[in-house]
């Protein structure tokens, strides 16, 4: 795990433009507010952390992010165009990804087959050219191709390309569902609890490869994460939420010195 710069307590801030800005959005599902007025941002070339205790609302706010949910009130704006009601397929061409806290892939394909799938939207050729696998679609697959296999390089995972995710082991399932997301060449990943049941060595391989797709890729980055030790190193910034409402945003220090966060979330410090 690459060490913090400059900080005690996670990265050197990053300094970016605002790629996405969430404006006092609320969402209820009947008499129940999942989330209350919360307002926060992520800058471009970030890795920015949302946190809480279960219930606090966090990925209802991805799913009001990348469009699964509409809120009652408030907007979503994505390089810099207002989106009151973004729609999945919406963010999905517009730049935003995402993987999830049960793995979804596709059990019986092979991870190469699975991170392919993650370049269906950059794909033109027709679906007669497509079928029969020939003239532009033949050269368009080998092209994004390369770009797979520039992911399985990075991710480490050459020696089971051909292997049926179904057979793999959980940590290794993970890898792929994220080498999936970085085949749609992301401006923003959206990671909903990517080291959930992993061991501490995936863990420490989980990290890396996050820290060096920010550096690597590029790629902006928000995630949910319960594991604070991870938030704390790999975060640029923190937004924490407690029954739906924002308690708290800042750097990974700030959070870690906020009475409300310590109550909320780490518990009552001693």
């Amino acid at each position: 795990m690459r060490a913090p710069g400059g900080s005690q307590g996670g990265r050197e801030a990053v300094a970016g433009d605002i790629l996405l800005s969430v404006e006092d959005v609320s969402l209820s599902f009947g008499g129940v507010k999942a989330v209350s007025g919360v307002s926060f941002d992520i800058r471009k070339g970030e890795i920015r952390a949302i946190i809480g205790p279960n219930g606090a609302g966090k990925t209802s706010m991805l799913n009001v992010i990348n469009g699964f949910y509409h809120p009652q009130q408030g907007r979503i704006t994505f390089k810099g165009e207002a989106r009151p009601r973004m729609r999945p397929h919406d963010a999905a061409h517009g730049g935003i990804a995402r993987t999830f806290q049960n793995v979804a892939l596709f059990r019986g394909m092979s991870a190469l087959d699975n991170i392919m799938a993650g370049r269906t939207l950059k794909m033109n050729a027709n679906f007669f050219w497509q079928m029969l696998r020939y003239g532009p679609a033949m050269r368009e697959e080998v092209e994004h191709r390369h770009k797979v296999e520039e992911i399985i390089d990075f991710l480490k995972i050459q020696e089971i390309r051909r292997t049926p995710v179904g057979r793999l082991p959980y940590g290794l399932q993970k890898r792929v569902e994220l080498g999936r997301a970085l085949a749609m060449e992301p401006e923003l990943l959206l990671l909903d609890e990517p080291m959930a049941g992993m061991n501490l060595e995936e863990k420490e391989d989980m990290s890396r490869y996050i820290l060096d797709m920010n550096d690597y890729f590029g790629t902006t980055v928000a995630l949910i994460e319960h594991d604070m030790g991870v938030v704390m190193d790999l975060s640029d910034r923190v937004v924490v939420l407690d029954h739906g409402i924002k308690i708290a945003d800042g750097t990974p220090d700030e959070i870690k010195g906020n009475q409300a966060v310590i109550d909320a979330y780490l518990g009552v410090a001693h």
